[in-house]
C-alpha cells in the first residue's frame, strides 16, 4: 500500500523523559507528541512494543500479542486510586541518560504488583466490569501469555521444556490445575496488558488527534522461551522435548566473518499453511490494533531464511531454506484487507525478496549510512531511491549519524562531502553532516523518511540504542528535554514545508 508523502521521527518509548528510571506512556509521551506536531511530524516510529527478552531487546519478547508492563505510567494507576504516592518515589540509582534495569525492572514491577492488589481491593464495579470485558476479548492470547508468566515466575531457572513434562507438553489437566494454583499471578499479568492497553490505545487516540500516526515494528521472528512457542508448539521447529531444532540467524557476510546466530526457532510453515496461516492473522491484527503503519523486520526471511542447526555454536554452518513466500501474505490480505506495511530489506536482498515486496506494493527501506563509500550505482545514495521505500539516516541498528561520521574511513568521508557539494577535502561542515543527512532525507524522492531522535537533536558517540551481536549495554538510551531546542522543531518544520512533507 503507498504511503502518503510524510516524515516522522524514531523514538521508543522507554527512551522518553521521565521521573521513574525509564521512559513511559505518561506525560513525556504525550508532550514528545505535541512536540512532533511543531516540527511539522507527521509519524512516530517505535520498536517492537512488547515485553522485553535477554539483553533488554524488544526483539526477544516472552509474547508476539503482550506489551512491555515496563512502559505503563504509574502516575495513571495512582490516580486511580490503586497505587499511594510513596509509591511514586523512584529508587536510588535511577539516571536520566539511561535505563538501569537492574534497578528499575524489578522496581516498576513491584509497584505494578502493589497497583494490582489495590485494584482488587478498592477499584470500583465499572473498573471491574471494564477489565473482565477487555480479558475476555483477548483471551485467545491473554490466557496462555499470563499462565506462561506466572509459571516463568515459579520456576524463574527454568527453560519451558524442562517444566514438568505434562506443563510442558500443556495437558489439559495439568493447565487447568496451574491456572487454579496461580490464579492470584495469572490475574496480576493479565491487570498489566489491560493497563498497558488502556495506556497505550489513550496515547494513540491522542496523537490521531493532532494528525500524528504511529508506525510499529513486528520482528518475524519469536524468542522460544515465550508463550506463543510453548502454546503452538507444532508451528515450530522443535524436537521431541520441545527445544528449537534448528535456530535463526544471518550468513556470514562484510561485517560479520561467522555472520549472526540469533537463536530464535523457525516456524513449520506447512503447520501454519494447514491452519490457514491463523496465527500470522491474529499476530498482525494485533499489531494493527496497536499502530496505524507496521515494518516488519527482516522481510527478507518470509522469501527464505538461514536455518541454522542448533547445537552449531555460529552460523556459519546454516544453509538458505525457503519461506512461505506470497501464501502468507495473500492470507492475511483475504482476512485483513490491503494494510501499510514497510518492509524492512536490509541485508543479503536477492531477486525473489524484490519480487515478493512488490508483489504486495510494500516500500522497502534506504539507509544513508549505507549509501557512501562506492559507485554512483550503491541503490542507498539518494539519486537511486524510488517513491515507494522510506528513508533513514539511520535505525536503531546504526550509531547516530555524528557517531558512525566519527568512525567513518577518509573515503567515505570524501564522497559524503563530495555528493553534499563540497571538496572532498573540505571538513568545514562536518560537525553538521547529521543535518546534510537530516535534509539528504527529507529531500528523497522516498513517500516517508524517518529520523532517529538523536540525529534531530545532533547527538554523537556514546548515544546509539543498539549495537548488534552485543548482549550488554544495549536498549538503554534516554533523551531529556535539556537537550532539545526550539531550533531542533523549526528546522524541521522548515525543511519538510520545503520539500512536501508537511
Amino acid at each position: 500500500m503507498r504511503l502518503p508523502r510524510a516524515s516522522g521521527v524514531l523514538l521508543h518509548p522507554t527512551s522518553l523523559p521521565g521521573p521513574h528510571g525509564s521512559g513511559d506512556l505518561g506525560p513525556a509521551a504525550y508532550h514528545f507528541v505535541d512536540w512532533l506536531v511543531s516540527a511539522g511530524q507527521r509519524l512516530w516510529q517505535v520498536l517492537p512494543l512488547g515485553c522485553i527478552g535477554p539483553g533488554h531487546s524488544p526483539y526477544m519478547s516472552a509474547s508476539a500479542f503482550a506489551g512491555n508492563p515496563l512502559l505503563i505510567d504509574l502516575e495513571e494507576l495512582r490516580r486511580h486510586g490503586w497505587l499511594s504516592e510513596d509509591a511514586l518515589a523512584a529508587p536510588a540509582g535511577c539516571r536520566d541518560d539511561r535505563i538501569d534495569y537492574a534497578v528499575v525492572g524489578p522496581w516498576r514491577m513491584a509497584q505494578l504488583a502493589r497497583a494490582h492488589a489495590g485494584f482488587e481491593a478498592r477499584a470500583g464495579a465499572h473498573d471491574r466490569e471494564a477489565f473482565a470485558a477487555w480479558r475476555q476479548q483477548q483471551a485467545h492470547w491473554l490466557e496462555d501469555f499470563a499462565l506462561f508468566m506466572a509459571l516463568v515466575d515459579a520456576r524463574p531457572m527454568l527453560a519451558w521444556a524442562d517444566w514438568p513434562a505434562p506443563l510442558a507438553r500443556r495437558e489439559p489437566a495439568a493447565l487447568r490445575e496451574a491456572a487454579r494454583e496461580h490464579r492470584h499471578r495469572v490475574a496480576f499479568w493479565a491487570f498489566t496488558q489491560w493497563c498497558f492497553d488502556r495506556q497505550w490505545a489513550a496515547l494513540r487516540a491522542y496523537a490521531a488527534q493532532r494528525g500524528v500516526r504511529l508506525v510499529g515494528d513486528m520482528p518475524i521472528f519469536v524468542a522460544w522461551h515465550s508463550a506463543d512457542v510453548w502454546a503452538h508448539q507444532p508451528l515450530f521447529d522443535l524436537d521431541a522435548r520441545g527445544w528449537p531444532r534448528v535456530v535463526a540467524g544471518v550468513p556470514p557476510d562484510f561485517f560479520s566473518e561467522t555472520g549472526q546466530r540469533w537463536g530464535n526457532p523457525l516456524y513449520r510453515w506447512p503447520a501454519h499453511a494447514a491452519q490457514g496461516h491463523a496465527w500470522w492473522i491474529a499476530r498482525v491484527r494485533r499489531c494493527f490494533a496497536q499502530a496505524d503503519i507496521v515494518r516488519i523486520d527482516h522481510f527478507r526471511g518470509f522469501a527464505a531464511h538461514w536455518e541454522i542447526p542448533a547445537d552449531a555454536p555460529t552460523a556459519v554452518a546454516g544453509r538458505w531454506m525457503p519461506g512461505p513466500g506470497a501464501a502468507l501474505f495473500d492470507a492475511i490480505r483475504e482476512a485483513l484487507g490491503p494494510l501499510p506495511v514497510i518492509a524492512e530489506d536490509l541485508g543479503v536482498i536477492t531477486d525473489d525478496v524484490v519480487a515478493l515486496r512488490q508483489r504486495f506494493a510494500l516500500p522497502g527501506m534506504r539507509i544513508l549510512q549505507f549509501a557512501f563509500g562506492g559507485d554512483a550505482a550503491n541503490a542507498y545514495l539518494p539519486h537511486n531511491h524510488a517513491p515507494d521505500s522510506v528513508v533513514y539516516t539511520g535505525t536503531h541498528d546504526n550509531d547516530t549519524t555524528l557517531g558512525w561520521w566519527a568512525g567513518a574511513a577518509e573515503p567515505v568521508r570524501r564522497h559524503v562531502r563530495q555528493y553534499l557539494g563540497r571538496a572532498a577535502d573540505d571538513s568545514a561542515g562536518d560537525a553538521h553532516v547529521h543535518l546534510e543527512l537530516i535534509r539528504l532525507a527529507l529531500a528523497s524522492v522516498a513517500d516517508t523518511a524517518i529520523l532517529p531522535m538523536q540525529d534531530v537533536l545532533g547527538l554523537g558517540v556514546g548515544h546509539r540504542m543498539n549495537t548488534p551481536g552485543e548482549s550488554q549495554g544495549c536498549w538503554a538510551w534516554r533523551f531529556s528535554w535539556a537537550q532539545v531546542h526550539e531550533g531542533h522543531a523549526r528546522r524541521l518544520r522548515e525543511m519538510v514545508s520545503l520539500y512536501g512533507r508537511g
